[in-house]
């Protein structure tokens, strides 16, 4: 322990010989490690140059736990081999967590802050603060609560918990951020092995099952199952990589280089399989319903024990919920390694790759539905203008419904409903506006039309019962080359600003956006799923971070997700406020952290790492 104290210390030194202050507190941290006392101990009241036994100590902590504290080679992969529970489960409480853990940050926050006259200091001033800390001694804290989940069939849910790690005294060596570090890094690998262990089985349980085989013709299953042994395939050398780095050391250096080299190299797998996604969700209905046997067989294998009462749709979408949790996995790092470090660079090239990557996979799984939905939205119209042609690689749909149009001047309130109003129908892609009147044969009648960047809306206020709801859409040049105006009403608020978004996006919102980065908006957390059910709303996972860019009295949410800037609709019962503001801030400044720029010091790093690598090879 003496020894790990000194070689810390000398680390911890030249390490940042940048920072006076920082060294002298590091120093004086490494100064009241458990047996620094001893008078025997290297470097005890001394500096680093009065060390000559240390003289070559490596410049890392990472490098100096090494030394000392090598892991036995089989630790991590019977750790690995322990892991009881399926990747649907695992993801499942791991967010769950995370929303539990955010609700007492910010019930915890929220007191200090109502007990503390501090709490009124400006962010500037915070932030001083903040750079300040380390000038003074740190105190012994108690060891982050950080529950990823509570797994029976494993004896070891945290790193920290360990039997080497708790050996090894490296626990009253780092710092709290540390271990975070360290357990979000040790979340990545765990996780990927609960992923491997439920990709496995979808295999060998339900693929390769040989009634399955007589069952599906080969062209079902193949399109039922896609590239699926490709992706096991890099799942299992990803796994094994990272089980390799596990062995190095007990205390994790890096495990974002091998996510950055497999996200660039081997993860365009993950895209043919999604990509594939609209096929197969096709191909699973139509067997269900036409093929008996392929129905009852899923149904006992669904029963077995394995599958743990999870359904055969949940192991299909796997590869989809991986690739994307994967990207947050990183995220979690990103926001825990040292700024302008060798970590935060790795850290931001993988989270760059993993989101092409996720790019790619929603792109190309928007291709497959949106190609069809064109084709089946062309043969319903009838144009009783100069027919435009619906069909683009490049255009697709943003919203569609019914809206009534009003007949008349705007003054004409004591009009009867019935006659101020007839229906009409609005198809509005990326591009361009079509509007229809519906008529007999599910058809419809297109009677107008304009380039979606010469549109404008405006809202009616106070204009009493019968005109609620309504807004002006204007055309700036319409079919017959003219301005165009129509007043329309919606059937609620809710659906009116629901319109209005979609057909001026950059009408401005009552709150602001991601972009406007300012240290504080209104924001809400995930608590319950939620699926899109039309084109302009945003599907939600447990644990998503959004801003509030406009809300309705009816219970919708206009939101910005903070992780991939993601816009669209979805009901505030979904949905539950972050109320304190310090909290607020904190998830905006991680966000802009992870999503900020190449900086001059990152872009030469990596010329160094790829500079590097050539040389190796």
């Amino acid at each position: 322990m003496e020894l790990l104290a000194a070689a810390f210390s000398a680390a911890c030194a030249v390490d940042h010989d940048s920072s006076t202050s920082e060294s002298d507190a590091r120093d004086s941290a490494a100064g009241h490690l458990p047996g620094s006392e001893s008078s025997s101990t290297p470097g005890n009241g001394a500096t680093p140059e009065e060390w000559p036994a240390l003289a070559d100590s490596p410049t890392t902590l990472t490098e100096a736990l090494r030394m000392i504290h090598p892991i036995p080679a089989d630790s991590w992969r019977n750790l690995i081999e322990q892991i009881g529970l399926l990747y649907q489960e695992y993801r499942d409480k791991s967010t769950l967590q995370e929303i539990e853990t955010r609700r007492q940050q910010d019930a915890e926050i929220e007191d200090n802050t109502n007990g503390s006259p501090a709490s009124e200091d400006t962010p500037e001033e915070e932030e001083e603060e903040e750079e300040e800390e380390p000038a003074s001694p740190p105190e012994r804290k108690a060891l982050p609560q950080i529950c990823l989940l509570s797994n029976p069939h494993s004896r070891f849910n945290l790193w920290q918990d360990l039997p080497e790690i708790r050996s090894s005294g490296v626990l009253e060596i780092l710092q709290p951020e540390e271990i975070k570090l360290q357990e979000a890094m040790f979340e990545l690998v765990t996780s990927e092995a609960s992923y491997y262990k439920s990709l496995n089985l979808l295999v060998s349980h339900f693929m390769e099952n040989e009634r399955m085989r007589k069952i599906l013709h080969p062209s079902e299953a193949h399109i039922l199952f896609s590239n699926v042994l490709d992706v096991l395939a890099v799942s299992e050398r990803f796994l094994l990589e990272l089980e390799h780095r596990m062995e190095e050391n007990i205390v994790i250096s890096d495990v974002c280089d091998i996510v950055y080299r497999y996200a660039a190299d081997h993860f365009s797998v993950y895209i043919t399989y999604v990509s594939n996604q609209t096929y197969q969700e096709r191909a699973y209905k139509q067997l269900l319903q036409e093929k008996a046997a392929f129905r009852e067989l899923i149904s006992q294998l669904e029963l077995d024990p394995k599958c743990k009462g999870l359904p055969f749709s949940s192991f299909l979408i796997l590869p989809f919920q991986r690739i994307t949790r994967l990207k947050l996995l990183v995220q979690n790092i990103l926001k825990r390694v040292e700024e302008r470090s060798e970590r935060e660079c790795t850290a931001l090239d993988a989270h760059k790759e993993l989101e092409m990557v996720v790019k790619a996979c929603n792109e190309g799984v928007r291709k497959m539905s949106r190609t069809e939905q064109m084709i089946c939205i062309q043969k319903k119209m009838e144009f009783k203008i100069k027919s435009v042609p619906i069909i683009s690689h490049s255009r697709w749909l943003l919203k569609q419904g019914e809206l009534q149009q009003m007949s008349g001047p705007k003054t004409s309130r004591t009009l009867r409903t019935k006659k101020l109003f007839h229906e009409i129908y609005l198809f509005l892609f990326n591009d361009l506006l079509v509007i229809c009147r519906q008529i007999p044969g599910d058809k419809y009648q297109v009677f107008d039309s304009a380039p979606r960047g010469l549109l404008r809306v405006e809202e009616l206020e106070d204009q009493g019962q019968t005109l609620a709801n309504v807004f002006i859409l204007r055309l700036l040049e319409n079919a017959d080359d003219r301005e165009a105006t129509y007043m329309l009403k919606a059937s609620s608020q809710s659906e009116m600003k629901r319109w209005m978004t979609s057909l001026a996006p950059n009408r401005r919102t009552k709150f602001v956006s991601f972009t406007s980065r300012l240290l504080d908006c209104p924001q809400v957390q995930c608590v319950h799923p939620y699926v899109a059910q039309q084109p302009d709303e945003l599907t939600l996972e447990l644990a998503d971070i959004l801003n509030i860019l406009d809300k309705t009295d009816d219970g919708w949410i206009f939101g910005e997700r903070l992780h991939d800037q993601e816009r669209g609709w979805f009901p505030s019962s979904m949905t539950e406020e972050i109320l304190n503001p310090k909290i607020r801030s904190q998830n905006l400044k991680e966000c802009f952290r992870v999503h900020k720029m190449d900086d001059p010091q990152r872009s030469q790093n990596k010329d160094r790492r790829k500079l590097g690598s050539r040389n190796r090879q």
